[in-house]
């Protein structure tokens, strides 16, 4: 496991968990904004940094697909690993992509904390990678639930950020050929 607490670009994965249509519309719409707005800076950065994008929905033909705001940002073709299960590890397939040697850090966005994120970063975690939960990119219904999960994934030893941190600590150099493009996302 790396041993540093900050992100490296060159070993981390974002992995986006269930940002799916019909979940969505249960989420308070301040919150949810948030989300997206978050969870799209960190696609865009993910791209340019050429940092590896994994993406799950759970059982897309109740929840429907990715929210067309975050569907758009991705890269063309990149499809989801579909599940029924709450941690994104038990999506067939998944695995593969999730167990690249030189990617030990995912940077997790999602839906809800308290059931799906929580249990993939957990899992994720006893798999021997670094997980960082991006506290302003992952939501619940509940508010009480989504304290609840942070505080119970921060106890387990999952590092709690956010997406800016995330961003900087990807770039780590205002002399990085990608800083100023990528400092214009936050602003």
């Amino acid at each position: 496991m790396p041993t540093s607490p900050l992100c490296q670009a060159q070993l981390s994965q974002l992995l986006i968990i269930d940002v799916q249509d019909r979940l969505a519309r249960t989420m308070d719409e301040t919150i949810l904004e948030q989300l997206l707005r978050n969870t799209r800076i960190l696609i865009e950065a993910a791209i340019a940094l050429e940092i590896p994008i994994v993406r799950t929905e759970q059982y897309p033909k109740g929840l429907g697909p990715t929210v067309a705001a975050i569907a758009e940002k991705l890269p063309a073709g990149q499809t989801a690993y579909e599940k029924t299960c709450f941690s994104s590890c038990g999506a067939a397939g998944i695995d593969t992509q999730l167990n690249d040697i030189t990617r030990k850090q995912l940077i997790v966005t999602g839906m809800e904390a308290h059931i799906c994120v929580l249990q993939s970063a957990i899992e994720l975690q006893q798999q021997g990678k670094q997980v960082f939960v991006v506290q302003d990119a992952v939501c619940s219904r509940s508010k009480q639930h989504y304290k609840n999960a942070l505080a119970r994934l921060q106890q387990a030893g999952v590092i709690i950020t956010n997406a800016e941190s995330v961003l900087f600590e990807w770039l780590k150099d205002a002399s990085h050929a990608q800083f100023k493009t990528l400092s214009r996302l936050i602003r």
